[in-house]
């Protein structure tokens, strides 16, 4: 019987993100961990290996695809309303254990994690994309910087249609990956998943590249949101999501910052679920930090302004939300609040 790994080791090509070390060794650059990869091994990954001195990446299928609001992903100040195509291949280069994509990113780590890859070519991609309403094409379900070559080949025929683009992405990347994605990504997402490095390396990281990351991705120009899982007794102490914020309005106070709710999931099942007076508090604890765009998550109907975009001039609502809806549109053509006329960054509709 054909093993999960022998059909992916045929779907792939030839890697551009690395580099050739002595002895038929090779140096991965897809993402932080920099895997120095032997011949005949795989990186941390598990999806891109080395055979014969050469770097072989996932290429070729999908291994789920759904068509959601962009507030899903979530963006919340890009083309609100939009749908997004959203496509994901197998592996990470994490192993959390909370993860609610563990069928697709643990795929080849753990073995009740059984996701079928299905053929396509990039031009179908963003094909289906149309033809299912997406107006941005978004590379999420597993860690899209291990399968940047792919994602890039994708978002290549989904800007000859007219397209946007997006990573979702746990943030550990490589300026060797963020300058090679630059080009061809608009939104890009990272969750930042603590301010502990020790919380990090439980998940198989490291907080140091995710941070360095963070703040590259906004100096390239990308349009950037930050989300943060807000998971009882891990990292929703008063302190470390003071740090959280502060150190994300250092950068700038312009970047959303989504806290969303954790559900018990996967193997992450002893921590009780975060309720809708924790995601407050967190919330609130990103303004007084400065942060003008601080919004909380998924518990739709119960975290009240904190679904909004406000203006942080004049207090005017500008965009109204209940989940994954939008109830109400104010923001002119260029932008602007309507009543201050105070730009509010985004990338919005100018229709």
């Amino acid at each position: 019987m054909t093993t999960l790994v022998e059909i992916l080791s045929e779907k792939t090509r030839e890697g551009v993100l690395y580099e050739k070390l002595d002895g038929n060794r090779v140096r991965c650059y897809a993402c932080g961990h920099c895997c120095p990869i032997g011949d005949g091994l795989p990186g941390v990954c598990k999806v891109r290996f080395n055979r014969g001195g050469v770097l072989y990446v996932p290429w070729g299928y999908a291994a789920g695809i759904q068509c959601d609001p962009v507030e899903k992903k979530p963006f919340f100040h890009a083309r609100p309303g939009a749908m997004a195509f959203s496509f994901g291949m197998l592996g990470c280069d994490l192993h959390c254990g909370y993860c609610q994509n563990w069928v697709t990113s643990q795929a080849l780590r753990d073995p009740r994690a059984v996701s079928s890859p299905h053929a396509v070519t990039p031009e179908q991609v963003a094909d289906q994309a149309v033809r299912m309403g997406g107006e941005i094409v978004v590379s999420t379900y597993n860690e899209p910087l291990i399968t940047s070559e792919w994602a890039v080949a994708v978002f290549r025929e989904a800007r000859k249609r007219g397209l946007m683009t997006g990573y979702v992405s746990n943030g550990n990347a490589t300026p060797q990956v963020l300058e090679y994605i630059r080009p061809w990504v608009d939104l890009y997402k990272v969750d930042l998943k603590s301010f502990r490095d020790p919380h990090y390396r439980e998940l198989g990281g490291r907080l140091g590249p995710v941070l360095e990351s963070i703040r590259a991705i906004y100096e390239m120009g990308f349009w950037l949101e930050i989300v943060t899982l807000v998971i009882p007794g891990f990292n929703d102490s008063n302190a470390e999501l003071t740090e959280i914020a502060e150190f994300l309005c250092g950068i700038s106070p312009d970047i959303p910052w989504h806290v969303t709710a954790f559900h018990q999931d996967y193997k992450m099942t002893s921590p009780s679920d975060t309720t809708a007076d924790d995601l407050l508090r967190a919330a609130r604890i990103g303004r007084a930090a400065g942060l003008r765009y601080v919004y909380a998550g998924n518990l739709p109907g119960r975290v009240g302004e904190f679904e909004n975009t406000v203006c942080p001039g004049c207090g005017r609502l500008l965009v109204e939300r209940r989940g994954y809806r939008i109830l109400g549109y104010h923001l002119t053509r260029d932008g602007s609040c309507p009543d201050c006329g105070r730009n509010i960054p985004g990338l919005w509709r100018r229709a």
